[in-house]
């Protein structure tokens, strides 16, 4: 099977286009804009003493990647195949010193180095969505470690599986190429590699103090709703700027992903209304986020209407999905196992039944003719990516655990981990609030367990 990535790899020469260009440049921007839209969507969702850190280890994620990225990452993840479409060469794109030129990269209509660009930043938003795992409890310095390591054992082998397509003189990875993985976008590299890496990261790390007894409720619900709206934003870039052109397929994955995200919001506050007796705010939100996270790896694949069914889906199994946590007892804080997993892998079967072959993909799913093997395909990828990175990043976590430690002190997770970690509380609510002062800091630690609003 090939992707719309892999014909517009198999091209042997392709003059650099100003308006693609542009298009990638402007996908780009709003793919970074989705940082601070997950940190703000995060940050509101925690409690009022843990704000920073959550907004903190999604910065921290973005300035980490970023540089790993650029001296290896990319080369991991794009470079020639070193054995079995397992893992790029390292030393290929080391630095991207061989793409400032703009010597090679005839395979694309736009400069390889912003290409590398765009992709990192997918690397940056799929590991800042592990944190929301741990929120409340975890070493800032630890979780720097944990992305960085991360970044190279786990997503960097994944990216070249999924989207590192074949094209003359270049090998890429196994799934895309051997096994025949539909994913437009990254609902296996992106959502369900962070949705299993989050589950792993929290059973090593541990439940929080009073979860499944004491309340826990976002504490600033204006946040989430301003972070969702600035990920929908984003998520166009996400999604569309793959097409790497400003064309048709740009276009019509712009429509489905808008669908996608309308439809989950509406499945998500039905769920709410059947099983609670209201529609919440944080579901509108969570369920937008969960249609975005099923149409991205189909948005290529199904029409707008198969978007809106998926969509619904996803909204719907997603709302269900995220209460698993009380019964199997791992603390998933922000539902990132219940939104990004369970959505991921909704949107990577999904194509198996519903993938048009009127879309650009041209694949046929099993209720529009095609029969089981796009299915089995889906299926198959799907579940080789979770379970690579649930053991992989489990691996990592543990080692990390049993070198430097991973959680902050029970009396400091109580007391509240901005003060503790980065000595600034979000809200000036109090004299004290927020000082630098290494002094008065020392003071307060031993004094916050009522010092501000839980």
């Amino acid at each position: 099977m090939s992707s719309p990535l892999l014909s517009l790899h198999a091209l042997t020469s392709v003059p650099i286009n100003s308006g693609d260009t542009a298009w990638l440049l402007a996908a780009s921007a709003l793919v970074l804009l989705m940082a601070p839209g997950l940190a703000l969507f995060y940050g509101g969702m925690v409690r009022s003493k843990s704000v920073l850190n959550m907004i903190m280890m999604t910065v921290g994620a973005l300035a980490v990647i970023t540089v790993i990225w650029v001296v290896v990452g990319y080369s991991l993840a794009f470079g020639n195949d070193i054995g079995g479409g397992l893992l790029g060469s390292p030393s290929q794109y080391f630095g991207l010193q061989s793409l400032v030129s703009g010597s090679s990269g005839s395979w694309l209509s736009v400069p390889v180095i912003l290409y590398a660009a765009f992709q990192g930043l997918f690397c940056v938003i799929t590991g800042a969505l592990v944190s929301g795992a741990i929120a409340d409890r975890a070493r800032f310095g630890s979780w720097l470690v944990f992305v960085g390591v991360w970044t190279i054992v786990v997503y960097a082998p994944i990216a070249h599986w999924v989207f590192d397509a074949d094209h003359p003189g270049h090998v890429g990875g196994w799934l895309v190429n051997r096994i025949g993985l539909v994913d437009f976008a990254g609902g296996t590299a992106v959502e369900i590699c962070s949705g299993a890496s989050a589950l792993a990261l929290a059973m090593v790390i541990g439940v929080r103090v009073g979860f499944g007894k004491d309340p826990m409720r976002p504490h600033n619900l204006t946040l989430v709703m301003l972070g969702a709206g600035l990920l929908w934003f984003g998520w166009f870039g996400f999604n569309a700027g793959s097409a790497l052109k400003a064309d048709h397929t740009a276009a019509v994955v712009f429509v489905t992903t808008l669908c996608a995200g309308a439809a989950g919001t509406l499945g998500w506050l039905a769920t709410e209304r059947w099983r609670d007796g209201h529609a919440t705010s944080l579901g509108a939100a969570s369920g937008m986020v969960a249609g975005l996270v099923a149409i991205t790896p189909s948005c290529s694949s199904v029409t707008p209407f198969g978007a809106l069914v998926l969509g619904m889906a996803a909204g719907c199994i997603c709302a269900l999905a995220v209460g698993l946590k009380y019964r199997f007892v791992y603390d998933d804080s922000l539902d990132v196992v219940g939104v990004h997993m369970i959505g991921g892998i909704v949107g990577t079967v999904g194509i198996g039944l519903l993938a048009s072959g009127a879309a650009p993909a041209g694949v046929n799913g099993l209720f529009y003719g095609g029969g089981v093997d796009q299915l089995g395909r889906q299926i198959l990828s799907g579940a080789v990516v979770g379970v690579y990175a649930f053991v992989a990043s489990g691996i990592i976590a543990k080692v990390v655990q049993a070198t430097i430690g991973f959680r902050i002190t029970e009396e400091h997770e109580v007391s509240g981990i901005d003060l503790i970690v980065h000595a600034e509380t979000a809200y000036d609510l109090h004299a004290t609030a927020g000082t630098r002062s290494s002094g008065l800091s020392s003071t307060l630690i031993g004094k916050t367990g009522t010092s501000h609003l839980d």
